[in-house]
């Protein structure tokens, strides 16, 4: 069964209105890459974005020792984590969602996080993976170990610029709201792939709001 009839299926046991609009894009196959619309309605989008506002800061990258993240020029956007597994029935109902697009178990994900760009924010290509050569690297690994893949959700339509990147493979997704997009930054057995070498383009006019989940190939604890 090709991916897109199976996640349709699964998803259609959750919500037979939900099933019924999601549309799945196969953007890459290797890496794998895929564009889920529909993946949230506009309520939940907003209902997000509501959770979030008000208790924003400035994004941090990760340091150069252990434990420890910094701000840089490279990441401009400002967000917040939900709390672990979803703070009440309808976030628990996204984070489950999210697992059966991702076929990683809710116990899996990082926690959910809430982020927005305005004019002239982004954030420069990067991996989503952890460089396990690094202190830093290593460290993070020692929860749950290595990202395995990560969904990034357009909370908001940009009016302009705001594109997720992939500049290695010449791919660029404009962010529309309530669509997903779906990556895999690590084979099936845990090998990192730097083909997935990813960055949000800055936002030329409007804002950018999206939520991004990171899943591990362990449970995150």
């Amino acid at each position: 069964m090709c991916f897109a009839v199976w996640l349709s299926a699964s998803l259609g046991s959750l919500s037979c209105c939900f099933a019924e609009l999601l549309q799945i894009e196969p953007l890459s196959w290797e890496p794998r890459i895929f564009r889920l619309s529909h993946f949230l309605s506009p309520e939940e989008c907003d209902y997000l974005i509501r959770l979030a506002e008000g208790s924003m800061a400035r994004s941090t990258v990760l340091g150069d020792r252990p434990g420890e993240d910094k701000l840089d020029v490279v990441r401009t956007s400002y967000g917040m984590f939900l709390p672990s597994r979803g703070c009440d029935a309808t976030v628990r109902a996204i984070e489950q969602r999210i697992a059966v697009a991702t076929q990683i178990p809710v116990e899996h994900g990082e926690n959910l996080q809430i982020l927005h760009y305005g004019v002239g924010g982004e954030y420069r290509p990067h991996y989503d993976y952890f460089d396990r050569a690094t202190a830093a690297g290593a460290d993070c690994t020692k929860r749950g170990g290595q990202r395995l893949a990560t969904l990034i959700i357009y909370l908001e339509n940009t009016e302009a610029g705001g594109e997720t990147i992939f500049p290695l493979l010449h791919i660029k997704v404009v962010p529309k709201k309530g669509d997903a997009l779906l990556f895999y930054s690590c084979s099936p057995g845990g090998q990192e792939d730097p083909m997935t070498l990813h960055g949000g383009a800055p936002v030329l006019s409007g804002e950018k709001w999206i939520a991004t989940k990171w899943m591990r190939i362990g449970i995150f604890d």
